[in-house]
């Protein structure tokens, strides 16, 4: 009885012991860089994980120029999903929290940021051609309003197209509701998605953008103790004192998939899948070009499902990639070379938007790649036309010009040594025993000959 007694405490004190263990643990996820597939997935998946082991909250660090809409989203979707309190932190100092990273903020149980840190200008960007501006109408004057209302703001600029007017009324509506679901400033929250503006944290603290400014985690975990949040399973009161912090940086499998679905290594893969199997078209039977090929295209086709991608766009690279091949496999004296090279850069420009942080494709990048496309062409064509100039120096067609010498004279048949090898020869005057001959043509098993130059230049004297 008493052992039974003593087993059961033990193992009272041993759940008892490993519930607040587990339960003292906070997560941090990091996200430095811009928002795309791989770091959605990674906090998407720190937040299951978080659930999982029961973690009393999440701390996400954030230090972001904005990104992807679609990843954004699915961010926001697991944070508004989620049962453990999401904390976003914006930190180091000098970090910011700009586009996507603004919704990301108002969409946590708790916004935060550090000293010297900023957030805002989260005006949607759309995919499309980069670099041309777009053009904004001018605002209307202050003190003047529609049907000649006295307003004491100049109202913002109207979006310029429908399609642009679309995207800005959706973003703005997205904010407006995050921030009513947290009790933050709804109408800067529309300002910084209509007119770009952007906050550092002490102002944003003061105009009710964000909830608190922290100097670092213990900082952050002493102010929010005890504070009262929302979450998907209902109202909860932080109790953060004692907690101890993890760091969750993110596994090599996200690493990879942030270096796969970046858009400048996504081309390269293209280019070295498409240049591979076009070698090993051309030249079938080594097998390493064809398998390196497939694979690298394979891998840029799922990096490429990842991106918004004009097909349009990747249409005129591969366009590019077929002309280049045809000039090397029928070399037409540059043009094609030319139209792949232009076709290629024309692909690459408008393949991703430059204006979405971390999408666009490096105009160097861009050019070096073309260059090189450019020189493969030229050493390509210069060496096949070089081949073709040059003399034929196996087959019968080699014989022609060849030099020789008379062997054997039978009657009106002769033999002579050329290149090595008897051979039967015939002249249009008789031959002798010893003469120097060369080979005029050859017709069957038979060479054509005459004397050669010179010696045609002294029979030519003598006859005279």
């Amino acid at each position: 009885m008493l052992t039974a007694r003593l087993f059961a405490f033990l193992l009272g004190l041993a759940v008892v012991a490993s519930v607040p263990a587990r339960a003292a643990i906070v997560p941090v996820l990091t996200v430095d860089g811009a928002i795309g597939p791989a770091s959605a997935d990674y906090v998407v998946r720190g937040i299951a994980q978080a659930a999982s082991d029961g973690a009393p909250l999440l701390v996400l660090q954030m230090d972001t120029p904005g990104g992807l809409d679609l990843s954004m989203r699915h961010i926001i979707q697991a944070i508004m999903a989620s049962s453990v309190p999401v904390v976003t932190y914006v930190t180091p100092a000098g970090a910011r929290a700009a586009s996507a990273g603004t919704y990301i903020l108002y969409a946590s149980h708790v916004a935060a940021m550090a000293p010297a840190t900023t957030l805002g200008a989260a005006t949607p960007v759309a995919i499309g051609m980069p670099g041309v501006p777009q053009p904004v109408r001018e605002p209307a004057p202050a003190g003047v309003g529609k049907e000649g209302e006295n307003k004491n703001e100049s109202a913002p600029a109207a979006p310029a197209d429908a399609m642009t007017a679309k995207q800005v009324n959706d973003a703005a509506a997205f904010i407006r509701g995050l921030a009513k679901e947290h009790g933050r400033n709804a109408e800067w929250a529309e300002r910084a998605v209509r007119e770009a503006v952007s906050l550092t944290a002490a102002e944003a603290l003061e105009q009710g953008v964000i909830d608190l400014v922290a100097r670092d985690l213990a900082d952050l975990l002493a102010q929010i103790d005890g504070r009262t949040v929302r979450t998907a399973s209902g109202e909860l009161k932080l109790a953060t004192t004692g907690l101890a912090v993890v760091m969750q940086p993110p596994d090599w499998r996200h690493r990879l998939l942030g270096v796969i679905a970046n858009p400048s290594f996504a081309l390269i893969l293209l280019m070295i899948g498409v240049y591979g199997l076009m070698f090993e078209f051309s030249s079938p039977g080594f097998g390493i070009p064809g398998t390196l090929g497939a694979i690298c295209l394979l891998l840029a086709m799922f990096a490429l499902q990842l991106l918004p991608v004009n097909y349009a766009a990747l249409a005129l690279i591969l366009l590019g990639f077929a002309l280049l091949a045809a000039e090397l496999l029928t070399p037409a004296f540059g043009v094609l070379g030319v139209g792949g090279v232009i076709a290629f850069m024309a692909g690459g420009l408008l393949l991703f938007d430059s204006d979405v942080p971390g999408v666009g494709i490096p105009l160097p990048l861009l050019f070096g790649i073309s260059l090189t496309s450019a020189a493969a062409v030229l050493l390509g064509g210069s060496m096949a036309l070089r081949a073709r100039r040059a003399r034929v120096v196996s087959g019968s067609e080699a014989l022609v010009g060849a030099t020789g010498r008379v062997t054997a004279v039978d009657g009106p048949r002769a033999w002579a040594q050329v290149q090595g090898e008897r051979w039967q020869v015939a002249g249009e005057h008789p031959l002798t025993l010893g003469q120097a001959i060369r080979v005029r043509a050859v017709e069957g098993l038979v060479l054509h000959v005459e004397p050669p130059d010179d010696q045609s230049v002294q029979s030519h004297k003598e006859n005279a």
